[in-house]
Order: structure tokens, then sequence, then C-alpha cells
């Protein structure tokens, strides 16, 4: 087993047309840097500035690809992250047209992250959200004709956006083609399940990652086990919940968060963007039912620990 240093060539778009920055056995390691979400493009921006256009051609410069000798369709690639550790600053954005409520905010919001202290990331004064990072783009490429956008997910991996894919968890992918070709990046300081804004607390990342083989063990998509409880240390003060309840899924999320956005307004007399944000970062949607037919129940939990 050895250890490698990812090399810092990264690619944006899913294809078997990118030539292997490396090549490795199972069980080695690698060793990475990760550049935030945006490509750099957020780095002069601070708090107060214009909103600068954002190019999303820019958008997810993943490590990789990455070859795992012995990688056949059929077998599966475990993911073990062993440390992660995130830049100085972060961002979040909100962008009209896009997101969980597309059509709520008609104008684009961004906020810059001072990461540097140690007992989370402050809010304005509002909130303080304890850090968790972890990658929100690990995949195995998929077979392609065309390049695949890395913005939707697939059975494959990718953009998953899953805060408990953090250290300690082993993330388990299906191969899709021969040698696995891995890529990863999108990492994030913080996020709620759901990221219902568009993004989490995007911070570039440094880390340590174990890669294993798994021969003849076949999944359809991909699959993790945590080490621990999932919100241990965030949840000593319980929650503040609001569920939506619609004919559909989406609706009874939008209807959940809407709710929360509410509540966090009128509770604490923040500006909605403000509310709709921390949701994003620190609230997590859940599924209540989906068996009481004609309609679902989605419940937007937000913990009363982060608020100051």
């Amino acid at each position: 087993m050895a250890t490698y240093e990812v090399p810092g060539i990264v690619n944006r778009l899913w294809t078997t047309a990118h030539e292997p920055v490396l090549t490795i056995d199972d069980g080695d390691v690698l060793a990475f840097e990760l550049q935030e979400a945006g490509g750099g493009q957020y780095d002069d921006f601070r708090n107060g500035d214009e909103v600068p256009p954002t190019d999303l051609d820019r958008f997810y410069p993943l490590a990789g690809p990455i070859m795992i000798n012995g990688a056949e369709p059929g077998d599966v690639v475990e993911l073990a992250p062993l440390e992660y550790s995130t830049g100085d600053w972060g961002w979040t954005s909100i962008l009209p047209g896009m997101g969980l409520l597309p059509d709520d905010f008609s104008e684009p919001h961004l906020h810059r992250w001072d990461l540097s202290a140690p007992g989370g990331a402050d809010y304005k004064g509002i909130a303080t959200i304890p850090l968790r990072p972890f990658c929100g783009v690990m995949g195995l490429t998929p077979v392609t004709d065309e390049p695949l956008s890395v913005i939707p997910p697939g059975r494959f991996g990718g953009n998953v956006d899953c805060r408990d894919l953090t250290v300690g968890t082993r993330v388990f992918l299906p191969v899709q083609t021969t040698g696995a070709r891995l890529m990863f990046g999108d990492p994030h300081a913080a996020q709620g399940d759901g990221e219902v804004c568009l993004s989490a607390i995007e911070a570039s990342m440094s880390g340590v990652m174990r890669v294993r083989l798994h021969k003849g063990r076949t999944i359809q998509a991909p699959q993790f086990q945590t080490a621990g409880p999932l919100r241990s240390g965030i949840d000593d003060q319980g929650y503040y919940a609001t569920m939506g309840v619609a004919s559909d899924l989406m609706s009874a999320a939008q209807d959940a968060v809407r709710f929360m956005i509410e509540h966090l307004a009128g509770r604490y007399g923040i500006d909605p963007v403000d509310a709709y944000l921390l949701c994003s970062v620190a609230g997590d949607l859940k599924i209540s039912e989906v068996v009481d037919a004609p309609n679902w129940v989605v419940t937007a939990y937000l913990p009363l620990s982060i608020m100051n």
C-alpha cells in the first residue's frame, strides 16, 4: 500500500476521454488539495461588494480521473476519508431561478465566510455554524458517448451532496468502466441535508483518503456506512421543525423550507435571504411519511444550538 499525491490537474465533465492523472492499487492512499466549487471566481469578493456575475463553466473543478488497477464493471470501490481540512474562507450563494425555491428570491446573493475561528463559522452574529467538511462530488466515471455535466448526480455517484460522507464514513460506489476512473471534489465546510439554496459553505480543502477495491461485490447505486451519530455535538439543544404537506415530495419540501424561513424571520427578526441561507448550510430536510396517500410530509429541522 502506497500514498500518492493527486496531481493538481482538474476536469469539469464526466467522460472517458479524460487522460488518467494517476493509477493506483487496492488499499492505496490519496493525498490531495481541492479547489472550491466556484473555481476561484469569488476569491476577491468581500461582503458588501456587488455580487459578481457567475460563470457556471468554471464550476466543479474535480480531481482525477484516477485509475484503479483491476477495477471492472460489477465491482465496488470503497472510499474512506481519513483527514479533511478546509481553507480559511468559504462562500454561499443564492441564484435566482435555481435551488429549491427558484422563484422566491429575485436577486442574487453571495456571502463570504471566515472559517479561521476554532468555534465555527459566524454568520452576521445571527448564528454560528459548526464545520463538518466533506466532498460534495465523489463518483466513478459512467459509460457515456457524450461528456456529461457534473451538476446532476447518477447511480455512479457524482454530485450527491450528502453531508454524511465525511471523515470516518465508508463510501461505496459501483464501478462503471474498466479502471473505475475516480473523480471527486466540490468540497464543503458545512451543509444541511438538502443544500436548499443551491450551495453549502463552499471552501477549498486538503485531505487524505484510502481507496479499496471490492471484487465481485455488486451494488446498483452509492451506499455508505457512518462511524457514529449523524449530528453528534450539534443537536444537543434540540430542533425547531416545520412540516410541508403536499401531494408530491418536491412541493412538500418547498413548503417545509418556506415555513422555516417564515419562522426564522418572525422569531429572530432576520431577513428571509439570511433565513434561506441558514436553511441550506445547517437545516435538514427529512421525509416524515410517504404512505398516507394522497399527501406526503417533508419536515425541515433547524438545530437550535446554532442560533446566537
